[in-house]
């Protein structure tokens, strides 16, 4: 029994490793690359991960809504600021975001950041702020974001049926964007599906898939 027990410690421990070392190597690669945090179907939240939990997920979507197939590294590094890294494949891209807590006093939230950089493809940042409302069960988030020189309306609610089961909806204004439909299936406390329907804005619609997988390392604090 004992022995049993020592494996799984330490299979733990390589799973814990593994996921610093592939970070680091994300890091060293991009020289300070990151990408758009973890939020609705398409917008970041104003909430922000437990401090020391990194997220690792990877993402297949509609060619349209971006890199078809992609990861991310989400990390979040204090209790009101975090940053994350996507890494496309088609075609070959890194791109950053961050996201900072203003206000954090539940279930009151307020937070500023930016998305999309990519400075190996020259796209500047896009700033936004966001101001929620995240209860138990009703989670309500609006704000503004700057892209392309115009100002876009970010809109978002989510409904947890309980720890297992949430059903989200959001909205970004302008002609890139969409209004989506999805949910999130959290199997357990580490791994999450996140399955989702989008509708262009652009005329003509066009209905686009969207799915990621996540994995969460507790690398320290503890879980939430």
């Amino acid at each position: 029994m004992l022995n049993a027990l020592d494996r799984r410690a330490a299979t733990q421990q390589r799973i814990n490793f593994m996921a610093v070392v592939m970070v680091m190597i994300v890091l060293l690669s991009v020289c300070s690359s990151f990408a758009s945090t973890q939020g609705l179907n398409q917008i970041a939240t104003p909430d922000m991960p437990p401090e020391g939990d990194l997220s690792l997920s990877f993402q297949a979507q509609g060619q349209k809504l971006g890199n078809p197939y992609q990861v991310q590294a989400e990390m979040g590094l204090t209790k009101w600021f975090e940053i994350a890294i996507f890494k496309g494949f088609e075609p070959n891209e890194l791109i950053l975001g961050t996201e900072i807590g203003l206000l954090m006093k539940d279930p009151y939230l307020l937070s500023v950041g930016f998305l999309s950089w990519s400075p190996h493809s020259h796209v500047d940042p896009q700033p936004y702020i966001e101001a929620g409302y995240w209860g138990e069960h009703h989670k309500f988030t609006a704000g503004v974001a700057y892209a392309d020189s115009h100002t876009e309306a970010i809109l978002g609610y989510a409904y947890d049926f309980n720890d297992m089961w949430r059903v989200q909806v959001d909205f970004q204004s302008g002609s890139d964007n969409s209004s989506t439909i999805g949910f999130v299936w959290s199997i357990n406390d580490d791994i999450q599906v996140n399955p989702a329907i989008y509708v262009t804005n652009e005329s003509p619609h066009e209905v686009l898939g969207y799915v990621s997988f996540t994995y969460t390392f507790h690398l320290w604090s503890g879980r939430k």
